[in-house]
């Protein structure tokens, strides 16, 4: 299979002309990378074939890599320009890592389960993108986000919560973003978040959309059993 050639269909079909009524993704420093990251490595390597599809695929762990169309849009959504510090919550097969990576000058990720975080650590160092700081917390228990380096110029969450996390807003750096799947946890809404210059928070909520429960204080309790 060709895959430079499937990357480019999926960029035009799927993003800059995407079927029935999503809205294009416009932002060219966003098609861009998307262009230039390989999906196909971040997927197992029996579902390779199907990376450029039009649909999430299982990376293992009872976990999924979102569709190509949903990552490019939440991307797109943070409006980056290439400087800015960004809080990944929820690192996954790391394919949405490596499009930050691209997009902004720093990336902090943090991701729950150990396996997927030291694949996607190796996916992200096969294609030099060394400017990703990526940590594993497995605690339920943990206040989301990571205070430590706060302040972040955005703020990307791959997992659905219950509500808009105050400790990640308390995060957000004056003008920051936060993009995040909000409402039950098998069906949610996109939820954008500004921070304004006196720290008043400017909320819209866009498209429905369906993640994992995001775990941790102000998100879901984990499944047990």
């Amino acid at each position: 299979m060709n895959y430079d050639i499937a990357r480019k269909k999926m960029v035009q079909e799927q993003i800059a002309s995407p079927p029935g009524d999503r809205r294009p993704v416009t932002d060219r420093r966003v098609i861009d990378a998307m262009l230039k990251i390989p999906r196909h490595i971040f997927v197992q390597e029996a579902f390779a074939i199907q990376a450029y599809n039009d649909s999430s695929l299982p990376i293992g762990e009872k976990q999924t890599i979102s569709q190509p169309y949903m990552v490019a849009l939440m991307t797109e959504m943070l409006a980056l320009t290439g400087s800015e510090r960004v809080l990944e919550i929820g690192t996954g097969s790391g394919y949405q890592t490596a499009l930050l990576a691209t997009l902004a000058d720093r990336v902090y990720t943090i991701e729950r389960i150990r396996p997927l975080a030291l694949n996607a650590r190796k996916c992200l160092d096969s294609l030099g993108l060394f400017n990703v700081m990526l940590t594993i917390n497995d605690s339920e228990d943990s206040p989301i986000g990571w205070e430590e380096q706060a302040p972040f110029d955005a703020i990307l969450v791959t997992a659905g919560a219950p509500q808009i996390p105050d400790i990640l807003t308390s995060q957000l750096a004056a003008g920051g973003r936060l993009v995040i799947p909000v409402g039950s946890e098998n069906d949610q809404r996109l939820v954008r978040v500004v921070k304004d210059a006196d720290g008043e928070l400017n909320t819209d909520i866009t498209i429905g959309c369906r993640f994992v429960p995001l775990i941790g204080r102000q998100g879901w309790r984990a499944v047990r059993g």
